[in-house]
């Protein structure tokens, strides 16, 4: 049983958290007369999040409360008048997304996350070259060197104390055997001091010049010379230090947050890290891992490449999915003023910036989202693995986990809403 309970307290057992890419699936919270305590496990935005009390919300049409019979009848009235609707965001779970693929395939709709540009810098590397990534268990279980590229995955509070700093591992791998490497500007390398002391490797360099590092890193594992002193400030003796390093590990790994290289071309730069990784894969075993899906991005990205055969920023205008991974970014379509309606959909976070732009706008948010206009439509839902089960997909793409029901909320679900507008369409 997962699950404990009197009268007006309930402690549920295994939650997972659905408030960043990895998933943590530990968490322990308790339920008091529906008010909720994380328990065990927690990170500060775990505690925020399941410890935020429900406001009261209603339906808006205007900025007017209404039911929320009529604020749905609102909804398709928009989308029937619309050509093109834009549905962006995509902040909710496998249900959600599966109900915005069938709506935007009745509606004609492009599709694009909140997250897009991030995502697109992955998915342009895939397409052009392949690459070889590995997971977070293979990460905890293997890997004995791990260069943090661009990131000190701080934004996932709990990605050092789950998968490097482990208290026990498959192939009784140790702390010590474990090697922390960071290349970039001011990243906090503090996480990666190991438990005994030892410190990691820090290589301080221009977030736009690691690039630059890697492949540098790149030439010297394949025995070229560097007819430099320094690349990027760094001086070439350490990356010969790096690349030997690199070459003897038995699995490593690089580690980059998409979301977080934020830069012209910054696939390019992933391009490197993945092109350098199948290098080094003809000496030992060595992958690439990716950060992000928050906000269930990685979610969004999966089902719609399952359902239509390519990643998000896909157009179902004319009849079939299009894809186009810059006309369709939700920045570029509203500028150019490619569509005529925007449903805008955030069930994991009420702090997202939604864009205000002069079409007729539906917001499906949570209850206490502040919004810097009044838009046509506002519907406050409930969140997925706090208030309705679902599914939800991690970082690495090879695991859907189950979110859990952990308190009782007046608001629909995104799945729910979406339901009712497609049978009303």
């Amino acid at each position: 049983m997962d699950k404990k309970s009197n009268a007006s307290t309930a402690i549920t057992k295994d939650v997972t958290c659905p408030f960043c890419g990895i998933l943590c699936d530990d968490l322990v919270i308790q339920n008091q007369n529906n008010k909720l305590k994380v328990i065990e496990n927690g990170c500060s935005k775990a505690i925020e999040m399941f410890q935020k009390e429900l406001p009261e919300s209603s339906a808006q049409i205007k900025g007017k409360n209404v039911s929320l019979d009529d604020a749905i009848d609102s909804v398709c009235k928009i989308l029937k008048k619309s050509h093109t609707p834009l549905i962006a965001g995509l902040g909710t779970d496998v249900s959600g997304i599966r109900n915005v693929m069938e709506l935007a395939d009745k509606t004609g709709a492009i599709l694009d996350h909140m997250h897009g540009n991030g995502l697109i810098r992955n998915t342009l590397v895939l397409q052009d070259l392949g690459w070889i990534m590995t997971t977070m268990a293979e990460i905890k279980n293997r890997a004995d060197l791990v260069i943090f590229a661009g990131t000190d995955a701080t934004n996932f509070s709990r990605f050092y104390e789950r998968v490097i700093w482990n208290k026990e591992s498959m192939f009784k791998l140790k702390n010590d055997d474990r090697q922390i490497v960071y290349i970039g500007a001011n990243l906090n390398s503090k996480p990666g001091i190991n438990p005994n002391g030892k410190r990691p490797t820090v290589l301080d360099c221009e977030t736009e010049e690691i690039g630059e590092i890697i492949s540098s890193l790149h030439a010297l594992v394949a025995g070229a010379t560097l007819d430099v002193n320094e690349v990027a400030g760094i001086k070439v003796k350490t990356l010969q230090t790096l690349a030997e390093q690199m070459k003897t590990a038995k699995y490593g790994v690089i580690v980059w947050a998409p979301g977080e290289l934020d830069f012209p071309h910054a696939e390019l730069t992933i391009q490197n890290f993945c092109e350098t990784v199948k290098y080094l894969t003809r000496f030992t075993r060595f992958a690439g891992f990716s950060l992000g899906g928050n906000d269930g991005g990685m979610t969004a990205n999966s089902v719609c490449a399952w359902q239509s055969g390519y990643p998000l920023r896909v157009n179902f205008n004319k009849g079939y999915p299009d894809y186009d991974a810059y006309r369709y970014s939700t920045h570029n379509v509203l500028k150019n003023k490619e569509v005529d309606s925007l449903l805008w959909i955030s069930s994991f976070s009420s702090n997202i910036n939604t864009p205000h732009a002069s079409i007729p706008t539906i917001v499906m948010g949570m209850p206490d989202t502040k919004l810097k206009f009044k838009p046509d439509v506002f519907i406050p839902v409930s969140t997925p693995g706090i208030d309705h089960t679902g599914q939800i997909i991690r970082t690495d793409s090879v695991v859907s986990l189950p979110l859990k029901k952990v308190r009782t909320s007046p608001y629909a679900s995104v799945p729910s809403v979406l339901n009712q507008v497609i049978e009303r369409m």
